[in-house]
């Protein structure tokens, strides 16, 4: 029996399909308040409605340790996607209080309980070296240099807790995915840069990162816990885009006209300074600044090889998630 934390999230979602397609039993750890028509709406994303039905959830939190434990009664893997996106400095706490403590939570409760195997969703975002010019792999580990943002502290945090935990006993794989492009909530994570460009953006900027597909994080993920890659660390990204070449496929999605106006250093520092004046929105922030611009190349030969697995092309997620979001 397979639990997800996390169940109603992007990845989260994506692995209880995933799952259940391969004929699995699956159970969702979810909060008392998450709406299950937004994981209904990506089951039939892909045609798989029908399995959705079939998912056991149980309600709880990462921030609660006894529900934790009483969720994994007869669990043998467990696939922590629970986490907390936010690049805003005020949601400080609660990226710690979820992705650093809730994760610490869940590795001593896998551990009491003997679980086989956990696979633990961090980020890129928890690999960063100033030291390190060129493409980053899963030799490359934390050095701070410059700023670094909560969101990206919290997550080489949790790393933290899953490392000890592994000296501790405990079977576990790390993954470490780029930004994540798959159909899910219209207001989380890329979901809000899907919604922004279906009103019509016209700024891009020239940072570079990896991207990849939420069907191919899911399918890794299962992969390597179910082949006991553990005490291992995989960089999941089908390949490096830069931000304008990621909104003009989006636009191109959605029939809408590319951005067509560089937004430079210049333009979004002055775009912060209003915001910090007249906080109308706290989404451009120093953080936000700063990896805009940043160009950040990251490989994906050791997960390519471990599986010899081949990703999906980027351009075709965007494609499907564009006709999700569709009204």
């Amino acid at each position: 029996m397979n639990l997800v934390t996390g169940a109603t999230g992007l990845i989260g979602s994506h692995v209880m399909l995933n799952l259940l397609q391969q004929g699995k039993t699956v159970v969702g750890f979810k909060r008392a308040e998450s709406d299950l028509s937004k994981v209904e709406k990506v089951f039939s994303c892909y045609n798989s409605k029908e399995l959705f039905k079939k998912i056991t959830w149980l309600e709880g939190d990462v921030s609660d340790v006894l529900s934790i434990e009483k969720a994994l009664e007869n669990i043998e893997n467990v696939y922590h996607c629970a986490g907390f996106i936010s690049f805003n400095d005020k949601d400080s706490e609660k990226l710690f209080k979820i992705n650093a403590e809730g994760t610490a939570n869940v590795v001593n409760a896998c551990l009491l309980k003997s679980v086989k195997g956990l696979c633990h969703v961090s980020s890129v975002a928890a690999i960063q070296n100033s030291d390190k010019k060129n493409e980053i792999d899963e030799t490359v580990f934390w050095k701070p240099g410059g700023y670094q943002s909560s969101y990206a502290i919290s997550k080489y945090t949790a790393e933290q807790e899953v490392w000890r935990a592994m000296e501790e006993g405990l079977n576990a794989v790390i993954v470490n995915p780029g930004v994540v492009i798959g159909p899910g909530p219209w207001n989380q994570g890329t979901g809000e840069l899907f919604r922004t460009c279906y009103k019509g953006f016209n700024f891009y900027t020239e940072g570079i990162t990896g991207y990849v597909g939420a069907m191919d994080v899911a399918q890794i993920m299962i992969r390597l816990t179910e082949g006991k890659k553990f005490k291992e660390r995989f960089i999941l990204v089908e390949n490096n885009y830069s931000f304008r070449e990621i909104l003009n496929w989006i636009h191109e999605g959605f029939g809408k006209k590319a951005p067509s106006i560089k937004a430079g250093k210049f333009l979004l520092n002055a775009a912060r300074f209003l915001n910090a004046i007249v906080p109308v929105s706290s989404k451009i922030n120093k953080a936000i600044v700063s990896a805009a611009l940043t160009k950040s190349y990251f490989s994906n030969k050791k997960v390519i090889e471990a599986l010899n697995y081949q990703f999906s092309p980027l351009k075709d997620c965007i494609i499907l998630t564009c006709k999700a979001y569709k009204p």
